[in-house]
Formats: C-alpha cells, structure tokens, sequence
C-alpha cells in the first residue's frame, strides 16, 4: 500500500528523512519517490532513465567556479534566503546508481552575489551506496541576463566530468536567459519550511 504525501505540510527534514529510511512504501507517487531505475538491475539505455532522453546535457561552467571547495552539504549556515533542500540520484547510461560520485554544487546567493573570495555558496560531496546526494541550500537570484539557477559538477570515480546548470519552473527569465535548457528544469514541491527540489543526473 501507497501513502501520497502532501509534502506541502511536511518539514524539508521530515520529508529528507523519510525518503532515506522509508521508501516507496510511504512515500507513493510524490517528489521524493525513489526512482524506479535506481536498483540493483542492469537496464538499457532508454527514456527509461528520465524524461529528457539520452545522459544529462551538459552546460557552461561559468565564470564564477572557485577551484577546491570545501566538502560541505549545508549552505544555509552561509547566508539567508529561501530554504532549499536539493536532492536526487546520479546514475549511468545503464540507468543504475554510481556511488561514490562528487557533486560539486555553487551558485549566487539571495541578492544575486557569488562569493569569490570564499566558499559561501559553494561545496561537494559524494553520493551514498544507492547513488543519492542531497544539499541543504537556498533559492538564489538572478542577476544581469541571467534566470535563477545552480552550477553542477558531477564526477564519478574513475569517470569524466559533467559539468552543467538547473533551472527552476515557472521562472519568468527563464525564457529570456540565453542558456536557459528546459531539459534541466527541476522537480520543485513546496514544504512547510521552504522548497524541496529534485533532479536525478544520468551520465554518458
């Protein structure tokens, strides 16, 4: 039996909690389903693995990436803002689960700002056994030509590097920001306490 959640009066925590512990059980159809791909099984390389056909495109890094971030998940500690909890899975073209991959996250803070002379806003860390990563964030600003968005890079161990950008539904600048990809829009779902944001990368 399935249990849709309304995710809505849920706290980010509580709802981080039961997507790690719980499983499909509880947690039915909703953002925080675990995706059906994401097992133990070799699959083919099909839609299968997402809506956006084939591996995750790839985007610009941007002029703003500092090298050697700090291996940190919480980024609320670094300034105010809207409260995100990102999370999702990265998976290979064979649509199972890498463990162990660095995800390298940074973006502009509430006002718009990036950090380059330290790392506020910006960390990796690795995925867990079942290829999950999840970070406690905030909703940046745009800021001149661009549209809300984060920076990612994703390296798995002994692999090459995606680098690429996620973007937010229903942003009006979306469609007037020049690298705006729907295919790398987000699954946002209010919580009591902010957003929660899910975004599974399969890579090539």
């Amino acid at each position: 039996m399935t249990i849709d959640l309304d995710l809505a009066g849920l706290s980010r925590r509580s709802a981080l909690k039961g997507w790690f512990a719980a499983g499909s059980a509880l947690i039915g159809n909703s953002i925080l389903s675990p995706v059906s791909y994401a097992s133990d099984r070799t699959l083919p390389a099909t839609p299968a693995c997402g809506e956006d056909i084939g591996p995750t495109r790839a985007m610009t890094e941007g002029p703003f990436y500092s090298e050697n971030p700090p291996e940190k998940r919480n980024f609320r500690t670094d300034t105010g803002g809207t409260p995100v909890t990102l999370l999702g899975y990265v998976l290979n073209a064979a649509c199972t689960p890498i463990a162990n991959a660095i995800v390298d996250l940074w973006h502009a803070d509430s006002d718009g700002r990036y950090d380059n002379q330290g790392f506020n806003m910006r960390g990796y860390q690795r995925t867990d056994g079942q290829g999950r990563y999840y970070f406690d964030t905030i909703r940046p600003a745009e800021y001149a030509g661009r549209t809300p968005h984060y920076h990612v890079k994703i390296t798995p161990p002994n692999g090459r590097t995606l680098t690429t950008q996620l973007y937010f539904p229903d942003e009006p600048l979306n469609e007037l920001d020049h690298l705006f990809d729907s295919a790398l829009l987000m699954n946002m779902h209010p919580a009591s306490d902010g957003e929660i944001g899910r975004f599974d990368f399969v890579l090539a």
